[in-house]
C-alpha cells in the first residue's frame, strides 16, 4: 500500500505514475475530497478545543467568585462542545479509514528505471543466455510428446477435476520431483536461502498483505466455510507473511527464504489464453524465492535474486532471456519486475518462466513488517522481493520440448540425472 502522507503531499505525481501504469485514477479524486473533509473537521475540532479550554478556565474563575449559576451554564456549553468535538473526531477517523481503503485499491508506483509503455510490447530486453536447440526434424510440443510417452495425461485429469488440470505419470512425475529437488538444493546450498515449508492455505490478512486482496479475489480459490480461507495462489503469500506484524533487527536483513508449494489460481478472465497443456493451469507447482531487505539495498537484492533464478536455467542449459516489464505490464504490488522467459521450440518464441519483483515497502506497509536500526530511530518498513525460482511445470515442459529426440524420447539434463536414479532418457511407456 502507498504511504498516506506521501500520496497527500504528492497527489499529481502519484496520478502521473498511475497513468503510466494504465491504472484508473478516480480513487485519487475521492481521496482528495476525503482529505479536504478531514482537514476541515480537524480545523473545526481545533477551534472548539480551544474554546473548550477557554471556557474551562472561565468556569474555574466563576466558581472562585462564587458565581455558581453562571458556572453551571458555562458547563452546559462545554458539554455541548465536547459532544460536537466527539462527532468531529469520529468524522476524522472515518475519513482516514476511507482514505486507507482507497489506497488499498491502488497499485504500487513504478521505479524510475521502468520503461513507460501500455503493455508487454514496451518491455525492454536486458540480456540473453545460451542458444536455441537445433533439430533436424519438426519439433513437437510438450502435450504431444507427453501423451506419446505416457508421462502426461490431461484427459483423465479432466475427468477428476475438470479442464486445466494435469496428471504426470511415471518418469514424468519423477522428472517433476527431480526439478523441485534440484532447485531447492541449488538455492539453499549455493545461494544461501533458508528452506521453508509454509501452509498451502492462507487467510485474508495474508492475501491483503501481499496485495491479492481486495482487488484480485476473483482469481483465487476460496474455501466455502466461515473461516474465510483460500488456497494459496503462490508461496509469495505465506512466506512474505511469516514476519507480518513484526519488527526485525536491521542486522538480520536480508532474510532470504525459498519454498516449494503447489499454487492454485482460478485464472478468471484468462480463458482462451495459453490454455493448452501446462502453460496455464489451475493447479501448478513453484519454487519461490522471497527476500526481506533494507530499503537502501533492495535493488541490489533484486539483481541477485534474478541471477539466482537464472542459475536454474543455466544449470539445465535452457536458452532464455531477461526483460524489464514496462509500466503497463508490471504487476499490482511491484515497483520493478524482471521476467525471465525460456525458449520453447514448439512455439518458436520465449515464454515467461519467472517474474522477479521488488515491491519496495508496498507489501510491508500492508503487512506491517518493519525493522529497527542499531543506531536507533523509529522503525521503518522493510522492502519485500519475490521471484519464481522457477515455475516447475513450465520448467518441465521446457525440458521436454528442448531435449526431445527424433525418436520421440526425451534426454534428461545431466544435472537432473542424480535425482532420477541415473536415468538418461525418457522413453515410451504404455498407460
Amino acid at each position: 500500500m502507498l504511504d498516506l502522507n506521501f500520496v497527500r503531499d504528492n497527489l499529481e505525481r502519484v496520478r502521473a505514475a498511475l497513468e503510466a501504469r494504465r491504472a484508473p485514477t478516480a480513487a485519487l479524486d475521492d481521496f482528495a475530497q476525503l482529505d479536504a473533509e478531514r482537514r476541515r473537521v480537524i480545523a473545526e475540532s481545533d477551534e472548539l478545543n480551544a474554546a473548550r479550554n477557554t471556557a474551562s478556565r472561565r468556569i474555574g474563575a466563576l466558581m472562585k467568585e462564587g458565581r455558581k449559576d453562571e458556572a453551571e451554564a458555562q458547563r452546559q456549553e462545554v458539554g455541548q462542545l465536547k459532544e460536537r468535538i466527539a462527532e468531529l473526531d469520529h468524522a476524522r477517523d472515518a475519513a482516514e479509514a476511507n482514505m486507507r481503503t482507497l489506497l488499498s485499491t491502488l497499485p504500487n508506483l513504478p521505479h524510475e528505471s521502468v520503461p513507460v509503455g501500455a503493455d508487454e510490447s514496451a518491455n525492454a530486453e536486458v540480456r540473453r543466455w545460451g542458444a536455441p536447440p537445433e533439430f533436424d526434424f519438426e519439433p513437437k510440443d510438450h502435450v504431444d510428446l507427453g501423451a506419446s510417452l505416457g508421462i502426461l495425461d490431461l484427459e483423465r485429469a479432466a475427468k477428476i477435476a475438470g479442464a486445466r488440470f494435469s496428471i504426470l505419470r511415471g518418469a514424468g512425475a519423477q522428472l517433476e520431483r527431480a526439478i523441485i529437488n534440484f532447485m531447492l538444493d541449488l538455492h539453499t546450498r549455493e545461494h544461501g536461502y533458508e528452506e521453508t515449508l509454509p501452509p498451502f492455505i492462507v487467510n485474508r490478512d495474508s492475501l491483503f498483505g501481499t496485495g491479492q486482496l481486495p482487488k484480485f479475489e476473483q482469481d483465487l480459490f476460496k474455501l466455502t466455510d466461515e473461516r474465510e480461507l483460500y488456497l494459496s495462489p503462490t508461496a509469495e503469500v505465506p512466506v512474505t507473511n511469516i514476519y507480518r506484524e513484526e519488527t526485525l533487527d536491521a542486522g538480520r536483513l536480508p532474510l532470504k527464504m525459498v519454498a516449494y508449494t503447489p499454487c492454485f489460481r482460478s485464472e478468471a478472465g484468462s480463458y482462451g489464453r495459453d490454455t493448452r497443456g501446462l502453460i496455464r493451469q489451475h493447479q501448478f507447482e513453484k519454487v519461490e524465492l522471497v527476500k526481506l531487505a533494507l530499503p537502501e539495498n533492495s535493488y541490489d537484492e533484486l539483481e541477485s535474486l534474478t541471477r539466482d533464478a537464472e542459475r536454474v536455467l543455466q544449470g539445465l542449459n535452457l536458452h532464455y532471456r531477461v526483460v524489464t516489464l514496462s509500466t503497463g505490464d508490471t504487476g499490482f504490488s511491484a515497483a520493478k519486475t524482471y521476467d525471465i522467459e525460456v525458449w520453447l521450440p514448439s512455439q518458436n518464441t520465449f515464454r515467461e518462466i519467472s517474474s522477479c519483483s521488488n515491491c519496495e515497502a508496498f507489501q510491508a506497509r500492508r503487512a506491517q513488517i518493519r525493522f529497527k536500526r542499531a543506531t536507533g530511530g523509529k522503525p521503518e518498513y522493510v522492502h519485500t522481493l519475490n521471484g519464481s525460482g522457477l515455475a516447475v511445470g513450465r520448467t518441465w515442459l521446457a525440458i521436454v520440448e528442448n531435449y526431445q529426440q527424433a525418436d520421440g524420447s526425451i534426454r534428461i539434463p545431466e544435472v537432473l540425472r542424480p535425482y532420477m536414479n541415473g536415468m538418461e532418457k525418457i522413453v515410451s511407456s504404455e498407460r
